[in-house]
């Protein structure tokens, strides 16, 4: 049984599709600029206070949480948390969350 021959044209196409997708993986990620967070409150409200506002993790506000031992709990998880990584939040937004979650909240 005789096997089918490519054309030229699509032979070509083929070649060029995989030396593109090869070129393309190998190119060198530049970091980029990318969004940053401007203070630890606008992270804890987009962020923690899905769960931790709304009685689906515990209150972590005003109970006197080192810092420290807020970001090993966001980089390492805890029960139902899920472990944070450097990539879903760097580690300066994540010294200025633990700051705003270590703050004792002014109460008037």
């Amino acid at each position: 049984m005789k096997k089918p021959k490519l054309n030229a044209a699509v032979s070509g196409f083929l070649l060029a599709a995989m030396v593109m997708n090869s070129a393309w993986s190998a190119q060198e990620e530049k970091p980029g600029t990318g969004f940053a967070w401007k203070e630890g409150a606008q992270i804890y409200e987009k962020i923690c206070a899905y769960c931790h506002e709304a009685n689906v993790g515990p209150q972590i506000r005003n109970r006197d949480l080192p810092a420290v031992y807020v970001r090993a709990i966001v980089r390492n998880g805890s029960r139902a948390m899920p472990a944070f990584r450097s990539s879903e939040i760097d580690d300066e937004s994540l010294a200025k969350l633990a700051d705003f979650i270590s703050q004792k909240v002014s109460q008037h």
